[in-house]
């Protein structure tokens, strides 16, 4: 299933620009490179291979509304995760062309939005990824959403996609690519902005600066998306939904309606492409009337299973417990 382009969630760190011509869109790629290139959207159509991939963006913070006590942020439940058809070309084939130097190891993303706060001289999001995630085929500089022109709030008219990663890495409005020697030290890239302490903390705990460490990969995740929470069904009903695991393959979905004490696998097909989820479904069911919760469970290839609960971390990132939809069975 692929997420329609008005139902894609959107989360920015900036305030588009005013002026996001296409005609007139200039992409630099610079830094540790041995040809430095500025090139248009035409550039990019004319010189690279032109893909189409279904690719799923979630946000770090997905799910940071059931933390307690609360994180500050967006209080997203369920809905920051999206599984569209991007169309672009791969940022590993516009570095290859750039000509990587021996020592870049990382990315740095720069966009023409400002900041929220629409003060002079404060800096926008600027995020980047190890140059190693930069070179996989599934990571777009993309300039169509769904066989339609970008969103303006979706990052028109061009934009990077980072499968499997949190949603900051994909740069919106983008307009420079520099490759570093050192990890990005951007807006947002550093303090505690899209990281987790590299040890478990007791909820509300404060937690040193120096003892946070990036958020890379997203992890193992299942969503419930049809019976909806708390609707009235039947004795026999299909649950189905989607899954997904940073840049990883599902392996296994499987249900329990009785609170964990069973487990039924669940029909599971395979991504369309590298990057995209994988949906799934289950007859189920219930021995009597009355009230069932579902609870949803994905495992990936690494063996990594979706657990019921997860710990506490002060800015509310990567909660992936298990999905869990209550039902009023007749």
């Amino acid at each position: 299933a692929i997420t329609p382009t008005a139902r894609h969630f959107i989360r920015n760190n900036g305030l588009p620009p005013e002026d996001a011509d296409a005609a007139g869109w200039m992409l630099a790629v610079d830094g540790l490179v041995e040809n430095p290139m500025d090139l248009s959207i035409a550039d990019l159509q004319a010189q690279f291979e032109v893909v189409t991939m279904a690719l799923t963006i979630e946000c770090g913070g997905n799910g940071r509304a059931f933390f307690d006590p609360p994180a500050k942020g967006n209080q997203w439940t369920v809905g920051a995760v999206g599984c569209s058809e991007w169309t672009g070309v791969r940022l590993a084939d516009v570095l290859k062309k750039a000509g990587v130097k021996p020592g870049a190891v990382y990315t740095a993303h720069y966009g023409a939005d400002t900041h929220l706060s629409g003060k002079e001289g404060k800096l926008p999001i600027s995020r980047g990824v190890p140059i190693a995630k930069a070179m996989t085929d599934n990571v777009l500089i993309a300039f169509a959403m769904n066989g339609g022109p970008l969103h303006r709030q979706n990052g028109a008219p061009l934009r990077l996609v980072v499968p499997g990663w949190p949603g900051s890495c994909s740069q919106k409005w983008l307009k420079r690519i520099q490759l570093r020697d050192i990890v990005h030290d951007g807006p947002k890239m550093t303090g505690t902005s899209y990281r987790v302490p590299r040890y478990p903390v007791a909820p509300g705990d404060k937690v040193p600066k120096e003892d946070f460490d990036i958020i890379e990969r997203m992890p193992v995740k299942s969503l419930v998306t049809s019976p909806a929470n708390d609707a009235a069904a039947g004795r026999e009903v299909e649950v189905r939904g989607h899954a997904w695991s940073g840049d990883r393959a599902v392996s296994a979905v499987d249900l329990s309606i009785d609170f964990g004490k069973s487990w039924m696998a669940a029909e599971l097909d395979g991504p369309v492409n590298p990057g995209a989820w994988q949906n799934w479904r289950r007859k189920v069911a219930f021995p009597e009337a009355g009230y069932y919760e579902v609870w949803a469970r994905a495992t990936d290839s690494a063996g990594e299973m979706q657990p019921f609960a997860i710990d506490w971390n002060p800015k509310g990132y990567l909660n992936n417990t298990m999905h869990r939809v209550a039902l009023r069975v007749a």
